[in-house]
């Protein structure tokens, strides 16, 4: 049997949490730094409620990362997934696979 380059069980559930347009946008704010899921919630211009259901799918898949400070929860980008800029270019790296993030 060949081995699996691709780890295609982790790479899975990364695009399956993905797959979600208001997981990407949660994803491209937190390129910018951490937020809590107010904040989230306010400059997506969702419930809180939705937000955090999103974020939770997003940790469990080790896209992002979360620390309580006080009675609020700050969210960030899992370290393995990386800003990279190349050629002009921004991408998030996930390790399995990468997404080129448009021009602005």
């Amino acid at each position: 049997m060949s081995k699996d380059r691709l780890q295609s069980d982790l790479c899975a559930e990364k695009l399956k949490a993905l797959g979600e347009p208001i997981r990407l946008r949660i994803i491209d704010l937190l390129r910018d730094g951490e937020r809590t899921v107010s904040v989230i919630a306010d400059q997506l211009e969702e419930e809180v409620v939705n937000i955090s259901h999103h974020l939770g799918i997003l940790y469990h898949a080790s896209l992002v990362t979360k620390r309580k400070e006080g009675r609020f929860v700050i969210y960030n980008l899992h370290p393995d997934v990386s800003a990279v800029s190349k050629s002009g270019k921004q991408h998030l790296d996930f390790g399995c696979c990468r997404l080129e993030v448009p021009d602005k």
